[in-house]
């Protein structure tokens, strides 16, 4: 997906979020703008604008709330990777790498902090309830990895409180503040939840499948973590019981030698748990898309269905 064509929002995006992380102590904000200055799709925040042109709305109606979705994602961004212990997001060393774990955890509750001081208040509770789902969600993955049996149901149920909340708060917020009729708010709230959904079961593929340079972070990271991800669950109902056992033993390690990684992608492939995760994303991708067929036609109903198409064919 071509998305030069949307720099200028882009960049109204990006000068508003440098904006509300500009202050003192020096540190603290350095610490919080890292991730923004080393990129990320603003996937978020373009939804959000798009949501509300989509209903007959303006971007500057709700481009406060737009970049409120982004700065409470990175947020998310940079404790998980203190809980994860991982070194690399973005391409770059993560925050609590660069800062130090207290300056990290400090510049994520100001993210947190400074979503809801520019959030317009006719957004406020759709954005809450989505901050609130996003712990709970958090803490399922994290019990998960300590769980020997953990349910696809249990896992959809996790990613939708931990990943696609978020996305469904971008679109919702943006039709309620575009003036959408209840029903047009609907349909842009299952839009979003279904390509959230889709957003986390592909990064689970992109973890097993991509570059480390591409993706920006250690390919095959969850293995490392444990993680009871949909493609592990589909695996362990499909190997038989020597695979499984083996499945298990590799998660269940503290740490994790790059053969034992691409063993693990091995059973995987063996177990057609990686294909039935893209088809997977691929149904809640029709389901988004099919959610925006009430909407009337306009540029913002194009530019998101081709967003949800996106959502699957990412590289990272």
């Amino acid at each position: 997906m071509d998305f030069d064509r949307f720099k200028d929002r882009f960049q109204l995006i990006d000068d508003r979020i440098m904006e509300c992380l500009s202050g003192e102590p020096k540190r603290l904000y350095e610490a919080s703008r890292h991730l923004s200055k080393a990129g990320g799709k603003r996937i978020r925040p373009l939804i959000c604008l798009l949501s509300c042109e989509a209903v007959g709305g303006k971007a500057d109606e709700c481009l406060e709330t737009a970049v409120a979705t982004e700065l409470i994602h990175t947020f998310t961004l940079i404790h998980d990777d203190i809980m994860d212990n991982d070194e690399l997001r973005r391409g770059v060393p993560s925050v609590h790498q660069v800062y130090g774990e207290a300056t990290a955890i400090l510049a994520g509750d100001l993210l947190f902090s400074k979503a809801f001081e520019i959030s317009n208040p006719k957004a406020m509770n759709v954005l809450a309830k989505a901050a609130s789902d996003i712990c709970e969600g958090q803490q399922m993955d994290i019990s998960f990895a300590e769980s020997k049996v953990v349910t696809e149901e249990e896992y959809l149920e996790m990613v939708r409180k931990k990943t696609a909340v978020l996305i469904q708060a971008a679109s919702e917020s943006g039709a309620l503040l575009g003036g959408g009729s209840k029903d047009e708010v609907k349909g842009l709230s299952v839009y979003g939840l279904s390509i959230g959904m889709a957003f986390q079961i592909h990064d689970d593929v992109l973890d097993l499948l991509a570059d480390e340079e591409t993706l920006g972070k250690p390919v095959g990271s969850d293995v490392v973590e444990g993680k009871r991800s949909l493609i592990v669950i589909k695996a362990l109902d499909s190997l038989n019981r020597g695979g499984r056992e083996e499945l298990l033993g590799i998660l269940d390690k503290e740490t994790n030698t790059q053969e034992e990684i691409a063993r693990a992608v091995s059973l995987f492939d063996e177990s057609k748990a990686i294909t039935y995760c893209k088809n997977k994303a691929k149904h809640f991708i029709m389901s988004a898309k099919k959610a925006l067929e009430q909407l009337p036609k306009s540029d913002a109903k194009n530019d998101l269905m081709e967003i949800a198409d996106f959502i699957v064919q990412r590289k990272k």
